[in-house]
């Protein structure tokens, strides 16, 4: 026998059997028993012709996926929850207390009563309000995969006096952390009344190895002025079950984690564990990298402010260059697997010769190696800047040094060689009986990550911490917020984690940094159309 729930769009609904028709007592039972178990099992939906929401299941409580619904083998049923719809839409929607708690409470926004929201013509975004991740589309295109709209809802969750909140900052430092921490604070306490706000000390072990520090608005007040955390941070420590039982000591039921793609995983692990315990806490993310290698968002916050403090280093290597016959100024900048950072600053730059990503193989020796092109630039304008990402070229000084490190840092990160020590000694040993050269290696890593973050980023920080106090005081969970497409979104911890954001060499943005530069590829004929020119899009739309 097949039931199937069929919701409509004014929140009724009705309980429907195949083979027999239910009594009224029967199907009352009936819903009792199965929503919950929809909800937690079937995270997709599907639309029919008359815009109702259509869950099959067998009664032998097996519950096996139908083939009509959305699904996907590499990622968990738990973890998905898509909704179709006419035209090849798709909603990739993230969980929601009704989805575990169907009678939880809910209470009026209290942003209907807030004097600075008075003036605003519309205070709360529309349920069904979703942001398209693609914009780009031709009249046959379908049109494709959306995400829910971040912003105030009607009804909320949570009564103010109840909530408990908690703030961590993982993984290593970034421009606007400071800030991100002062507008979760600020927008839980202004705009919801909230009074009790805890940070977190010292990353993921910092719940149950450090200390809480009580946040309100004057603790917070001046922090954005500052780089780095003031919760202090840390790689690794994440024991899932150690964090979780201190969240439910402490009575802990909004958790916001600011970090990177390890991090959001360490997020989706603790997501996972609260909605197994059955408990009603809500665990939200703020994507936080500097390299800009998440995918998904437009950008991620800090990014900004690291291209712009990247053009300071890149401006002394280029005096220094110009001050010398022969003057080679080389810059190694941010960037482990994605080589964004290295690629922006030198379109902002325009003084950079040459630019090395890891996403771009190179070669030193031989025809159409770097190597040759430093030696026609200099030749030809008698000085040269290079800008390199850390990343670059780590498998020319594994073969050089006849090993590859397999080791990792705490995050789970490759430990990697200091390709600007190694190459710019390359370069000297090369040119050593050619030519008088003089070359300036500039290594700003750790000064970019230490400076607070500037004004765009600034502006940044706190709209994305305000969107994820707007989600999780109205219900949502297990999302990280980020901006798509210029709209800020709530994305699913599984979207976030699946792959990282890198430069795609066979895109325009790489095109334009080529004409600029005026550098060549730098790739071996036999490499041209192999697999590590193909790739999507990257998310970078500026």
């Amino acid at each position: 026998m097949t039931y199937s729930l069929i919701f409509h769009c004014m929140d009724s609904f009705r309980f429907r059997s195949s083979s027999r028709r239910s009594t009224q007592s029967e199907t009352d039972h009936q819903l009792g028993f199965l929503i919950p178990r929809i909800s937690r099992k079937y995270r997709s939906l599907s639309f029919d012709s008359g815009l109702r929401l259509i869950v099959s299941l067998s009664d032998n409580q097996s519950f096996e996926s139908p083939t009509r619904l959305v699904m996907s083998s590499s990622v968990p049923n738990s973890d998905r929850k898509i909704v179709t719809g006419p035209a090849g839409y798709i909603l990739e929607d993230v969980p929601h207390f009704t989805d575990d708690f169907p009678d939880h409470p809910t209470y009026p926004n209290p942003l209907q009563d807030n004097a600075a929201y008075s003036v605003v013509k519309q205070y709360f975004v529309d349920e069904d309000d979703t942001v398209p991740q693609k914009i780009v589309v031709h009249p046959d295109s379908p049109r494709g995969t959306h995400f829910r709209r971040a912003g105030p809802r009607q009804r909320v969750y949570f009564e103010s006096d109840d909530v408990l909140a908690c703030i961590v900052t993982c993984g290593g430092l970034c421009p606007g952390l400071n800030t991100v921490i002062r507008e979760i604070v600020c927008g839980l306490s202004y705009m919801y009344g909230v009074k009790r706000i805890l940070g977190i000390d010292g990353g993921y072990r910092g719940f149950y190895a450090r200390n809480t520090i009580n946040l309100d608005l004057k603790t917070v007040n001046d922090i954005h002025r500052s780089g780095g955390t003031i919760l202090g941070t840390s790689r690794g420590g994440h024991d899932t079950t150690k964090i979780v039982d201190s969240i439910q000591d402490r009575g802990i039921n909004q958790v916001y984690i600011i970090g990177g793609d390890g991090s959001q995983k360490g997020a989706a692990a603790i997501f996972e564990e609260v909605r197994k315990r059955g408990l009603k806490v809500a665990v939200a993310g703020i994507p936080k990298t500097i390299d800009n290698d998440i995918p998904i968002i437009d950008r991620s916050f800090g990014f900004d402010t690291a291209v712009e403090e990247a053009q300071r280093a890149i401006n002394a290597a280029h005096v220094e260059a110009t001050s010398f016959e022969n003057g080679i100024g080389l810059v190694k900048l941010m960037g482990r697997y994605s080589g964004f950072i290295a690629m922006y600053a030198t379109l902002a730059s325009r003084d950079v010769d040459c630019c090395l990503i890891p996403e771009s193989p190179f070669f030193l020796e031989g025809p159409g190696g770097l190597f040759e092109f430093i030696d026609k630039r200099l030749k030809e304008s008698g000085h040269m800047v290079i800008v390199i990402a850390e990343g670059a070229g780590q498998d020319l000084l594994a073969e050089s040094m006849e090993e590859s490190t397999t080791l990792k840092d705490a995050s789970g990160n490759k430990l990697l060689q200091d390709i600007g020590l190694w190459i710019s000694q390359r370069i000297k040993d090369h040119f050593a009986k050619k030519m008088t050269l003089t070359l300036k290696y500039i290594d700003p890593t750790y000064m970019i990550r230490a400076i607070p973050s500037n004004a765009s980023d600034n502006v940044c920080c706190t709209l994305l911490a305000q969107s994820a106090v707007h989600g999780v005081m109205a219900g949502y969970n297990g999302f990280t917020v980020g901006l798509v497409n210029g709209r800020h979104t709530y994305i699913p911890f599984y979207r976030i984690t699946e792959k990282q954001n890198k430069v795609v060499i066979t895109d325009r943005m790489w095109a334009r940094l080529l004409s600029s530069t005026n550098q060549p590829s730098f790739m071996k004929q036999d490499k041209i159309h192999s697999n590590q020119l193909v790739g999507e899009p990257g998310t970078m739309k500026w």
